[in-house]
């Protein structure tokens, strides 16, 4: 179990790095945006190029920090149970979604998107549109973001086992989707 748990560490570094080092996208995503807005606006010019770039900019960021969300354990869920739950429970619940759920779902992806990726950068693949950015390297994106999800699900599933196995601490102990920092179960008191 040591050699899976310094593999998960190791994914964990990879991914936060990304994670940290893409958040500039968002903002270099509105940039362009703004920049796109006022010369359409003032100048009457429009580039199917900017309007590409934009979208690119965002999927990458979106793509590329998703396996850091999941490592942060910041992903949405639709909280109607969960929260009332003791931790053990939740880890089991986790565990449960990350192998019957998030595992075939990335692995299915990876299998269909590999093809279409290697396709489409053989091929030169261009946009549509006029004056359009070239496509593989967001295809690219959507591939490399996949990847990095996919070990980061891998290393979830190790690190639960062990949370589960009592060989690690739980690094999400004290959490809640409703920002409870107790490890008892959450009950909302409603208001008379």
């Amino acid at each position: 179990m040591g050699a899976m748990l310094a593999f998960a560490r190791a994914v964990d570094r990879v991914n936060e790095f990304i994670g940290k080092s893409v958040s500039w996208l968002i903002l270099l995503a509105i940039l362009v945006s703004a920049v796109n807005a006022v010369v359409r606006k003032v100048f009457s010019v429009s580039s199917n190029a900017w309007l590409e770039l934009q979208w690119y900019l965002y999927g990458a960021a979106f793509l590329l920090a998703a396996a850091y969300t999941l490592q942060k354990n910041e992903h949405i869920r639709i909280d109607i149970l969960y929260g009332a739950l003791k931790r053990r429970t939740q880890n089991w619940i986790d565990l449960f979604g990350h192998v019957f759920f998030l595992l075939p779902f990335t692995s299915l992806m990876l299998y269909f998107l590999y093809p279409y990726v290697m396709l489409s950068i053989r091929s030169g693949e261009v946009s549509t549109n006029a004056g359009g950015l070239i496509l593989w390297p967001a295809k690219l994106l959507l591939l490399i973001g996949f990847v990095l999800l996919f070990a980061q699900n891998i290393a979830e599933i190790i690190k639960k086992i062990a949370i589960l196995r009592g060989l690690t601490e739980d690094p999400h102990a004290g959490q809640s989707s409703h920002g409870d920092m107790s490890d008892e179960p959450v009950v909302k008191e409603e208001a008379l």
